[in-house]
């Protein structure tokens, strides 16, 4: 990495910046893994941005949480619930994640609904093979 004046670091659960534009630390796969949330994005109704901290699946009304996406190891429950927690009360009607899958409605509801199935599948209670 080279220096310039462009880069600035920033600790902490979240950062604004700019007036409706907020990056969130959920972690996941990494420990600095961030979200940036648009506010005012899809008419106001909001939109988050994921990379792979928050993976939407091929069926997009669901989302997904992994450690490491090329082995499939799965992140603990724990952290899973964490991470859907820090984004509870964040307004967002779409996300979009790094490899041009969206979710294009009540996206904040996907999040919510995807983690609660995944520490299902995880403690063993979602189903049964």
């Amino acid at each position: 990495m080279r220096p310039s004046e462009k880069i600035t670091f920033w600790s902490g659960e979240s950062l604004e910046l700019t007036n409706g534009i907020t990056l969130y630390r959920l972690g996941g796969h990494f420990k600095g893994g961030a979200v940036l949330h648009w506010k005012n994005g899809d008419h106001h109704k909001g939109v988050l941005l994921t990379g792979d901290i928050i993976q939407v699946v091929a069926d997009r009304q669901w989302v997904s949480f992994m450690y490491s996406y090329p082995n499939l190891i799965p992140l603990p429950a724990s952290k899973v619930r964490e991470m859907a927690n820090k984004v509870k009360d964040v307004s967002f009607n779409w996300i979009y994640n790094a490899f041009h899958r969206i979710v294009m409605q009540n996206a904040d509801q996907v999040v919510q609904k995807s983690a609660d199935r995944y520490i299902k599948a995880l403690e063993g209670t979602w189903f049964h093979t």
